[in-house]
């Protein structure tokens, strides 16, 4: 089955390696106050507050 979702994305060779995927966009979602959601746009007052004054975790290399 994983095959024949590789077949039907654009793909291309490289330097004896085949790139899969290249030139395709996606929207960024995120997981903000409960909701899988891509922009806050449409929350209200309340909900935007909690988004700015939530706590955000940084990775630390």
């Amino acid at each position: 089955m994983g095959n024949d979702i590789d077949q039907r994305l654009p793909r291309r060779e490289e330097g004896g390696r085949i790139i899969i995927g290249e030139g395709i966009r996606f929207e960024r979602i995120r997981r903000i106050t409960g909701y899988l959601v891509g922009s806050v746009e449409r929350f209200n007052n309340a909900k935007r507050a909690e988004v700015t004054d939530r706590v955000k975790h940084a990775v630390m290399r």
